[in-house]
């Protein structure tokens, strides 16, 4: 979360920077770079409905997770 907030100061090429982004509500983690990749190009194709499912199963009241990363 660190480094997406200091690209947002001094990048404005990162998704982060561009949408301002602050907050996180989901992740998952992966042991390989191209895993997590795959998984990103399969999540971006989705609805956002589907996307926010995704979210609800792990985080039922969309709460802020920025603080696990703190």
């Amino acid at each position: 979360m660190s480094q997406h907030k200091e690209n947002i100061k001094i990048d404005n090429q990162t998704f982060a920077s561009k949408y301002n982004v602050e907050f996180l509500l989901y992740y998952e983690k992966f042991n390989w770079i191209q895993e997590a990749i795959a998984r990103e190009k399969e999540i971006k194709g989705w609805r956002r409905e589907k996307k926010i499912t995704l979210i609800k199963m792990i985080n039922p009241n969309l709460d802020f997770l920025d603080y696990l990363f703190v």
